[in-house]
């Protein structure tokens, strides 16, 4: 069972890398998207959030980057916001996030990316 599997990808997070360990487990077929060396661009986005489980401002990482940034909650309230804040800074995506034809996932916490793979 492959059906386009794709990972949105940091090989610097740890959960991210359990994710992958994850799929090569189940003996899945992915594409890895490293999301920081080829960024989404606002298409992309919007594609991704239109097949999210999660709320939108659920792909936006609230970290200290984030803060460093001067944002707040109320720049990210929307889908539109989210889509104009994570084009511009990519390294505020939420990862991993796991898509599978029409479903996409934050796979956070980890147990989420068992959950979707067995669907």
């Amino acid at each position: 069972m492959t059906d386009d599997l794709t990972i949105m990808h940091n090989n610097r997070c740890s959960t991210s890398r359990a994710a992958v360990e994850r799929i090569e487990a189940a003996h899945l077929q992915a594409e890895v998207v490293d999301y920081l060396r080829d960024p989404l661009d606002a298409t992309a986005l919007g594609a991704l959030l239109d097949k999210l489980e999660d709320a939108p401002g659920d792909l936006v990482r609230r970290d200290s980057h984030f803060a460093e940034l001067g944002l707040t909650d109320a720049d990210v309230a929307t889908r539109e916001q989210v889509v104009a804040v994570l084009a511009e800074h990519p390294r505020l995506m939420q990862r991993p996030v796991l898509v599978r034809g029409d479903r996409a996932i934050i796979g956070r916490p980890k147990e989420r990316v068992a959950a979707f793979l067995a669907d």
